[in-house]
């Protein structure tokens, strides 16, 4: 059985503090009442291992400060005024401890929910990443949250940029800049006004992009309930390229099993 250091922190270092008190005060000179520095004891205490600990150390606390005020008197015995301050010191104490406690187990608790929140999110990211479509989720501020591998490897996205939190702008530039989309040049300008804006009203029309190497990917843009975009990039490659040109189907598919994992050679309308 592990034995925990927590459990005796609190009542040994209250101990140790009065004990320190006691000889300081009988040996060198007179010692003021270490009441405030005990209830920081079990402050830290309760922080650190919660209210059980904080309780004993409030306990023990009692007892030597009872002990400290019968030192320092000259009659045996106590008076009000010593059994109130004993009183308040346990009021106190005991309060600190039960307040610190509460305080350390919610935090705690919130600790824990975020690392839950953390690790799903990981797992739904590691599951994002290994679909075909391409999903970018932006923020309010329109900066891409999350990119997965689908799209990076559909637009030569580079890991260092994906990561970097870009705007949608950004992206956009990047595949024109990288020559990603099948458009003359004197169309781009007006493809990526067109783009922006749907993506600013929250515009569900899907409408389907052409890329240079002859993939076609359907864009479509879902407004999340926190002022985010959802973006997704579904190839459509075999259902529009195949009825365009049918003698090409075959290169129009080789081209998609060379990014994405293989698809189906054919698609059936049911």
């Amino acid at each position: 059985m592990q034995f925990d250091w927590r459990t005796i922190l609190g009542p040994a270092l209250t101990t140790a503090v009065a004990l320190i008190a006691f000889i300081v005060d009988r040996s060198f000179v007179t010692v003021p009442n270490p009441a405030p520095l005990f209830v920081c004891i079990v402050a830290l205490v309760s922080s650190i291992n919660g209210i059980a600990s904080g309780l004993a150390s409030a306990t023990v606390a009692v007892i030597f400060s009872a002990l400290f005020f019968l030192n320092h008197r000259t009659a045996p015995g106590y008076d009000a005024h010593d059994v109130a301050r004993m009183v308040l010191l346990a009021l106190t104490a005991g309060g600190t401890a039960i307040i610190t406690g509460m305080l350390r187990r919610k935090w705690m608790d919130a600790f824990a929910s975020q690392q839950e929140h953390y690790a799903t999110s990981a797992r739904l990211a590691a599951a994002l990443d290994q679909v075909d479509i391409g999903i970018v989720l932006l923020g309010a501020d329109t900066r891409a949250e999350f990119i997965n591998r689908a799209f990076r490897d559909y637009f030569a996205l580079p890991d260092e940029i994906a990561d970097s939190q870009p705007p949608f702008i950004a992206l956009m530039y990047h595949g024109r800049d990288t020559g990603a989309y099948e458009l003359p040049e004197d169309q781009l300008a007006h493809f990526i006004a067109a783009r922006t804006e749907m993506m600013r009203t929250g515009d569900s029309t899907p409408i389907n992009i052409n890329l240079a190497d002859g993939q076609v990917l359907r864009f479509s843009c879902t407004a999340l309930p926190d002022g985010g975009r959802m973006l997704s990039y579904t190839p459509v490659t075999d259902l529009v390229r195949h009825g365009d040109w049918p003698e090409r189907a075959e290169h129009y598919r080789s081209l998609r099993k060379g990014l994405r994992p293989p698809f189906p050679d054919r698609l059936a309308a049911e």
